[in-house]
């Protein structure tokens, strides 16, 4: 049996675009493709995955409203902790096998996720999965997550749960973090 992929898209560059739009760009109060498309300037096509991917990681509800680590993230002095905790939340697989894995070697990080998600080791999907996370850690700040687990627990979301498919997506009921 196959196991879980954690979130990641195919285009890790876009990935970083939007998240450096979303700093910049008034909230939506949902975003939809139709916000990525008029108002973030991303055609229809490989943006249309980081749609999925936010939810995957708290930053978007099951209907596509910006949560607070959204919100979080768009403050200069907060979004290093806003992502995260947006990974703690949608690497949850990853932190219960090595609580420290944002720190491993890339080397070290491709054997965790070859073990979790038991793929091939020359995968498209574990290169995929290694890109996006190399992204978010550029964002991400993980001194101080410990710190501000109060925060957490006042913080619903609702995270869908991806099958192998990147694009294929089930909802899973809310999650308090």
């Amino acid at each position: 049996m196959a196991k879980e992929f954690p979130p990641y898209v195919g285009a890790t560059g876009i990935l970083n675009s939007v998240l450096k739009k979303m700093i910049e760009a008034p909230p939506p109060s949902r975003f939809t493709q139709d916000f990525l498309t008029t108002k973030l300037g991303f055609k229809k096509g490989s943006a249309n995955a980081v749609i999925p991917f936010l939810k995957r990681i708290g930053f978007l509800g099951s209907d596509g409203i910006p949560t607070d680590l959204y919100s979080k993230f768009r403050n200069h002095s907060k979004a290093g902790l806003a992502m995260a905790q947006g990974m703690k939340l949608g690497y949850h697989d990853l932190y219960t096998r090595n609580e420290y894995w944002h720190n491993l070697n890339k080397k070290e990080l491709e054997g965790l996720v070859i073990e979790a998600t038991e793929t091939s080791p020359n995968s498209s999907t574990l290169k995929q999965i290694i890109g996006t996370i190399d992204v978010l850690k550029q964002y991400a700040r993980f001194d101080g997550v410990e710190e501000n687990k109060h925060e957490e627990q006042d913080v619903k979301v609702t995270v869908p749960k991806a099958t192998e498919e990147a694009g294929n997506i089930q909802h899973r009921k809310s999650k308090k973090i």
